[in-house]
């Protein structure tokens, strides 16, 4: 048995709990969509709800959660992997108790991990699927290997697109690339869009379909569409503020679609922990298909 084998052993043969959080990951074709902000937002919104609500930020070294939340966490997620730190430490509570987690420098350090650190940093994500309700990922933007990863790895993607054409060339190109991973399972995978920063002479719900059609039928991926969000000046203000709209200004028509879709996402939350894998599991997925 090689070293890689071996690895993979170590990983399949942790106990993933039968009580795992909701994985919901947010990602775009390109930056600029306002990825971070409905991340954000939408945490918010869901704990609201009486949701347990945690934000990792895997968008690696730009730091966008922390900088909307005028929040610096002390620790990241490499300070749990490589320096002993615990899941406790890691978690920096956000307003209105919603708590995220910054990803330090990057999953490329996963294949360099050791047996133990493996073992230690599975045993920690158990423990997050076990105290959060939901956990909201918010990724790179664009085709990066390490947004795809998160992407393949996860059962619940929400796909932010506006109406540019850039943006819309930028997804289709995202989910072109993804169903070539061999790690992304369509059958497994639920994709919702977003429409974000419509104009009032755009439609977009047209937009979506349009989208669709394409990605139905030369990729064979079916779409769920959740709604648009039109261009709100709240949304700009909010983030120059450092603090989230739906806190700063809750009777925008930003903050009162975010709840909508809060509450869609609630209504359509999976019954059975087939369609929950939890946290811990996506990191499982994660370093089977790095460590080869």
């Amino acid at each position: 048995m090689d070293q890689a084998e071996k690895l993979r052993k170590i990983v399949s043969e942790q106990n993933i709990p039968r009580r795992t959080s909701r994985v919901i990951t947010v990602t775009s074709g390109k930056g600029g969509v306002g990825k971070s902000s409905i991340a954000v937002n939408l945490a918010i919104a869901l704990s609201r709800l009486g949701k347990k609500v945690v934000i990792l930020d895997a968008d690696f070294g730009l730091a966008n959660i922390e900088i909307m939340l005028g929040i610096r966490p002390i620790f990241n997620l490499a300070d749990l992997m490589f320096r002993g730190k615990s899941l406790s430490d890691i978690i920096t509570m956000g307003p209105e108790n919603i708590g995220f987690i910054s990803g330090g420098s990057g999953i490329q350090e996963l294949t360099n991990l050791t047996k133990d650190q493996i073992v230690y940093m599975i045993r920690k994500l158990v423990e997050l699927d076990r105290t959060a309700d939901i956990i909201i990922i918010d990724t790179g933007a664009g085709i990066d290997d390490s947004v795809l990863e998160f992407v393949a790895a996860s059962s619940e993607v929400l796909l932010i697109a506006t109406p540019e054409p850039t943006s819309i060339t930028d997804a289709y190109a995202l989910l072109k690339t993804l169903k070539r991973k061999s790690e992304f399972s369509i059958a497994d995978t639920t994709i919702k869009m977003i429409t974000n920063k419509v104009t009032p002479d755009e439609d977009g719900e047209e937009i979506f379909e349009k989208l669709n059609i394409v990605v139905n039928r030369f990729l064979k991926i079916k779409m769920v569409y959740m709604g648009h969000i039109p261009v709100d000046k709240a949304v700009s203000k909010s983030v120059m503020k450092q603090r989230p709209a739906i806190v700063e200004y809750p009777n925008s028509e930003f903050s009162r679609l975010i709840t909508g879709f809060a509450r869609q996402l609630c209504d359509a939350e999976p019954e059975n922990t087939q369609g929950k894998k939890g946290i811990a599991q996506l990191f499982t997925n994660l370093l089977k298909s790095r460590i080869r």
